[in-house]
């Protein structure tokens, strides 16, 4: 019961890395509002789970309001926010993407993060006190070729991080990120520009403890990191990765 009766809000937390992170902080006695653009995947598993949950697109200020306010009335502040929702685009050479899908790409992962610090980082401001995890991955630390944009979203998630660490710390409000390796959520297929034999054993060989990574993986690592546990830790990045970035 690490999170007893600590609040959290978890965004993409309908299937993939947000829904194991849903599910191990369910387990050490959070309270979750579960956030996800699917109402019909959210509200299932949010259901599975016994938590609240929101629908609302991570890109949208009108919904990141919305959220500020329903979680306002929900709880009297919120301790954990974590930035779990994610999107890439296809694998292909970086002058080929368009410009639709790299605003989708920027808009959802690092505007995102952008918005949880302008509507839930003066609250924990105010009270002194709060967490604020960002699920970033390996490929802004490693870049993999073709992901080019996705790459970069995610290397400016990893400096939004220790930047909002530095800034927040004598508020104590602690702000960490993770990087997984690509995993068993909906995004592996896209992330290996497909889903045949061949590509997920081409994949594995980069990664040297040898298999993918698991929502489990990363609800167990997100736990520690929003714990009491890490309370000496901010501005981390830490690598859940198998060894990819070794």
């Amino acid at each position: 019961m690490r999170l007893n009766k600590k609040t959290a809000i978890i965004t993409g937390s309908a299937s993939g890395f947000g829904e194991g992170i849903a599910k191990k902080f369910t387990d050490e006695g959070a309270n979750l509002i579960m956030v996800d653009i699917n109402s019909k995947l959210l509200k299932k598993v949010s259901k599975k789970l016994s938590q609240d949950y929101f629908v609302a697109d991570v890109s949208s200020a009108k919904d990141f309001n919305s959220l500020l306010k329903y979680a306002s009335r929900k709880f009297n502040s919120v301790d954990i926010f974590v930035n779990n929702a994610g999107i890439t685009h296809k694998p292909k050479a970086m002058e080929t993407v368009t410009e639709t899908e790299f605003d989708n790409v920027f808009n959802v992962n690092a505007k995102s993060v952008y918005f949880s610090g302008k509507y839930f980082v003066p609250k924990m401001k105010k009270i002194k006190k709060g967490v604020i995890l960002n699920v970033a991955s390996t490929a802004g630390l490693s870049p993999r070729p073709k992901l080019n944009w996705y790459n970069a979203s995610k290397g400016w998630m990893i400096t939004a991080t220790k930047a909002m660490a530095i800034e927040l710390a004598p508020y104590n409000v602690r702000v960490n990120a993770i990087a997984p390796v690509a995993g068993k959520t909906p995004l592996l297929k896209s992330f290996m520009g497909g889903n045949s034999k061949k590509k997920k054993q081409a994949f594995l060989s980069t990664i040297p403890i040898g298999r993918f990574s698991t929502p489990l993986d990363m609800g167990n690592a997100a736990c520690f990191l929003c714990s009491d546990e890490a309370s000496m830790i901010t501005g981390a990045v830490l690598e859940v990765d198998g060894g990819r970035c070794i």
